[in-house]
């Protein structure tokens, strides 16, 4: 019986980490969808996705089994980081590639927080400080001027946008209630999307394609998408749960080929082994320490 509910354990955390990762690739994918065809702007995108994520996990937490007393419930700082983080990913969208934008993503954000545990005082061990040059130089070969380079104003925003995710995963560490801080932290961030909505309200253009793909991401993708990862991290170490996000950027440049046409070129194969090569290689050395062995409480 015993094993039996060990799989079911396995199973369940298993599928819950498969449709997370998915959900995070989705994002990439339904905003360059939705800013692609003009069927919205990106304010706009930013908004309708930070009020739909707030409207889901707020109901969540009042359903079983998220409708626990919870002593924390998000803060302004990390609030404000998460709309950094949204609003930046929205413009970027506006001229980089689907895979592109979650390369560029996914490395600024595993940089930055190699970058912050560095100035903890932690110290590289073995490949580390190997996987962590490599990673350095594939994502900055990424952006390095020429035929093939991305925008350089998208890809600043994208890279500010994982910085700011970076920093929102590191203000997250230590939670007792990711769901229900998560769920503060997105309904505190209303006011800096009113502000947004307002400054560009001149160029404000929504169809309902648009809304609904912002929807889709705030609520679908963003919402439940956090939701199950947070479940499937109280099954995996700190070690599996951010190798695991390697696949992210992977399934997004995928998705940019299936549902939007996107070529995948040479340069952004070399620098997607290069970053997620020397992130592995990095998390691998990592994985020794007893410290990194806890669950960890963020996402990508």
């Amino acid at each position: 019986m015993k094993s039996s509910t060990n799989k079911i354990s396995r199973l369940t955390i298993a599928s819950s980490a498969a449709f997370a990762l998915a959900a995070f690739a989705a994002n990439s994918i339904l905003c360059r969808l939705a800013l692609t065809d003009g069927s919205i702007d990106a304010a706009s995108f930013t908004a309708i996705r930070l009020v739909s994520g707030a409207l889901v996990l707020t109901l969540l937490l009042k359903s079983p089994p998220f409708n626990k007393p919870a002593k924390s419930r998000g803060s302004w700082f990390s609030a404000a980081v998460l709309f950094i983080y949204a609003a930046a990913f929205s413009f970027a969208y506006n001229t980089l590639g689907t895979g592109t934008g979650a390369l560029i993503l996914f490395g600024a954000v595993q940089l930055t927080m190699l970058i912050a545990a560095l100035l903890c005082g932690e110290r590289f061990r073995g490949g580390e400080s190997l996987g962590f040059l490599a990673a350095l130089a594939g994502l900055v070969y990424l952006v390095f001027p020429g035929i093939t380079a991305p925008s350089l104003t998208g890809s600043l925003l994208m890279t500010g946008a994982g910085i700011a995710w970076g920093i929102y995963s590191l203000q997250g560490r230590g939670s007792a209630a990711p769901l229900a801080d998560t769920a503060g932290n997105f309904t505190r961030s209303l006011p800096f999307v009113a502000a947004l909505s307002f400054f560009f309200l001149r160029e404000i253009h929504v169809t309902f394609t648009g809304a609904l793909l912002a929807v889709l991401s705030g609520g679908l993708a963003s919402g439940m998408g956090y939701a199950l990862w947070y479940a499937a991290l109280q099954g995996m170490t700190s070690i599996r749960a951010s190798i695991v996000q390697l696949s992210v950027p992977v399934l997004a440049a995928l998705g940019g080929v299936l549902f939007l046409s996107e070529v995948i070129t040479l340069r952004l194969i070399v620098a997607t082994v290069a970053i997620l090569g020397g992130v592995g290689l990095a998390l691998a050395g990592r994985g020794s320490d007893p410290r990194y062995q806890r669950g960890i409480d963020h996402e990508s």
